[in-house]
């Protein structure tokens, strides 16, 4: 964080005075009363508008028009009640959970939001059950249960003591019956929630206009009135709307080197400040079993014995990713750093006899697939660099190929790529959403991955303990089988990096535990 103190010493040479030296106001710091909106700026828009859809980075807007029973209030590292009013496992065998809504609550076009409108919005992801989609969170559920207007309990088919984070999931949006089939997605391009602010209008991959939902009840403090999300397809265009005060907050998408520009110009010009967070983003890649080679252990192997991650962090990303050798990011209970252990520094010849061990002495053709605007425009360059490595070892022949992001996420859940990169920013913070959405029948990857042993005893024995400290063993177990295994290969652990705009405040308070912006949270300072 950089200091951005302005003509304080001279400020307090005349504090008594009434009027201060023009350029030189001293900012308040509380909320202003200014109504015109906050304007935020990502790289990063929504595929659908529809929770039942949604696995993905349609989250970030959801979070912020939708509601959920429990939700992460500033500071909580723990599911706390939202629409909720009270919530808790009924018994000590964690199957049954029960949730006391809050009296009075309404959807934003003036709908009642009870029990039933509750049951109706989990029931519906599941009898849709959208490909890749947020069914895949609900596998330990049997049923849910509305009793009376208030009363919703959950019925789980096994102990889950990681439910109640399910719940805070952007996913479990809860939406009113009356304007959402129960059978079938709403794809009118219209919102009705019940979260801190309405969607005004959407453009899509252009800009969502949130204002205030007056018929709200939950937790957030919305210290703003509107905001204005502004999506860009690349950094620089973002970056360049910062400088031309067009946006007032950046969230998604700064390429290195706009971060590395940002941290000299904000010390230098002070235009605005770049807020810098421990983050528990992802990147890696994913291979697809069907795939005549990417299907193929040793191949997948060799790939992991070649990628060179510290020169993918320092080359491409500039030092504001570190290399990641586990699935699991560091800072979470069950972390580990399997796959150096396994395969160690990237070395070619090794990774030849792997091959040739399997009879393959040919290079290997694989297509790479990325996305061109979900996680920035440096993910082109980051192909390119993985390209190379696996080129030039002399074991591979590489094929690059991309799509926008809405496209890219049809083809995978068709099963269309060898290869793709994936970013995965976490439902929640523990080390099963690290684990649980990529492996299984069904995935949040839309390519089948059985794994029994994960499937069908880590994690089962890793939910039956609340006390999340105490499950380190079965995740480091899990990513045993996943190194042996190299379906899912990590590359690196992100930073979270915000540009702000001097007048605007909140921001380092405005990431929840999955990096979600409340944006409630930003307010502009005021000046006496």
């Amino acid at each position: 964080m950089f200091n951005r103190r302005r003509c304080l010493r001279r400020v307090a040479a005349i504090a008594s005075i009434s009027t201060l030296v023009s350029g030189c106001g001293l900012l308040s710091s509380g909320p202003s009363g200014d109504d015109e909106p906050i304007i935020v700026g990502s790289t990063s828009f929504p595929s659908t508008l529809d929770p039942a859809a949604s696995w993905d980075n349609s989250w970030e807007l959801f979070r912020n028009i939708y509601q959920t029973l429990l939700s992460y209030p500033n500071g909580a590292s723990a599911p706390q009640p939202d629409a909720a009013e009270q919530c808790g496992f009924a018994d000590n065998a964690n199957r049954v959970y029960r949730c006391e809504l809050r009296k009075g609550l309404k959807f934003s076009n003036g709908d009642t939001l009870d029990a039933e409108a509750v049951k109706h919005s989990i029931d519906r992801i599941r009898k849709i059950d959208v490909n890749g989609g947020p069914a895949g969170l609900l596998g330990s559920l049997d049923r849910v249960q509305a009793a009376g207007d208030r009363e919703v309990i959950f019925h789980l088919n096994k102990a889950d003591a990681t439910f109640p984070f399910v719940l805070a999931t952007p996913a479990m949006s809860i939406v009113d019956p009356a304007v959402y089939p129960a059978d079938a997605l709403r794809e009118d391009g219209e919102v009705v929630g019940s979260g801190p602010y309405t969607l005004q209008t959407y453009k899509e991959g252009k800009k969502a206009e949130l204002v205030r939902n007056d018929h709200y009840k939950g937790y957030a403090d919305r210290r703003n009135g509107a905001v204005t999300i502004r999506y860009f397809k690349d950094s620089t265009g973002m970056v360049a709307a910062l400088h031309n005060k067009e946006i007032q907050v950046t969230y998604r998408g700064l390429a290195a080197d706009d971060i590395i520009t940002l941290q000299s110009s904000a010390v230098q010009e002070r235009n605005y400040r770049l807020v810098e967070s421990a983050g528990t983003e992802i990147s890696y890649l994913v291979f697809n079993p069907k795939d005549p080679w990417a299907g193929r252990k040793p191949v997948r192997q060799a790939v992991a014995q070649v990628i060179d991650r510290a020169a993918i962090a320092h080359n491409v990303y500039r030092g504001t990713v570190d290399p990641l050798y586990s699935m699991v990011p560091k800072g979470l209970a069950g972390h580990t750093t399997g796959f150096f252990d396994d395969y160690g520094d990237p070395n070619v010849p090794a990774a030849r006899k792997i091959l040739t061990g399997a009879g393959i002495t040919e290079p290997v053709p694989l297509t790479l697939w990325y996305t061109t605007d979900r996680y920035g425009s440096v993910t082109r360059v980051e192909f390119e660099e993985i390209k190379r490595q696996l080129d030039a070892s002399g074991l591979f022949t590489i094929t690059l190929k991309s799509r926008p992001w809405k496209e890219y996420v049809e083809g995978y859940q068709k099963g269309e790529y060898p290869v793709f990169g994936r970013g995965w920013f976490p439902d929640f913070p523990d080390a099963e959403n690290f684990i649980a959405p990529f492996v299984g029948d069904q995935n949040a990857l839309g390519t089948p991955y059985p794994a029994p042993e994960i499937t069908g005893v880590l994690l089962p024995e890793s939910r039956r303990e609340t006390d999340r400290a105490n499950v380190v063993k079965e995740f480091r177990r899990a990513q045993e089988i996943l190194v042996d295994d190299a379906r899912l290969l990590p590359l690196w652990q992100g930073k979270q990096y915000v540009a702000v705009s001097p007048d605007i405040s909140g921001a380092e308070r405005a990431m929840d535990p999955s990096i979600l912006m409340m944006m409630w949270q930003l307010y502009r300072k005021t000046s006496w």
